[in-house]
């Protein structure tokens, strides 16, 4: 094997070792974020359920449950909105073109 082989082996170990090291980093940061938002998550569960409670009165089990469930569900769908478009502003242009 040539020199100029060899540096251009060399060359795309090296890319591809650096490709590997960005998506474990990515990988990784996905991971730890998803972990910190289940346990704001659980906070929050048990934030809203005792506020609920508080000012429901009691013996209305099925009606607190239900307001519970419909704040969390809107609560869920404002920030997926959000983070889908805070995301799209993000995205690069040429996001996708590999793919053709």
């Amino acid at each position: 094997m040539d020199e100029k082989s060899k540096t251009k082996v060399s060359t795309k170990a090296a890319e591809a070792a650096r490709k590997l090291k960005f998506e474990t980093v990515k990988t990784f940061s996905a991971l730890l974020t998803s972990a910190f938002g289940l346990v704001a998550a659980f906070a929050w569960n048990e934030t809203v359920k005792e506020a609920i409670n508080r000012y429901i009165s009691a013996g209305s089990g099925l009606k607190s449950k239900l307001i519970y469930a419909i704040f969390v569900t809107l609560i869920a769908v404002a920030v997926s909105y959000w983070l889908s478009s805070v995301s799209a502003r993000y995205q690069p242009d040429d996001e996708g073109e590999d793919n053709k």
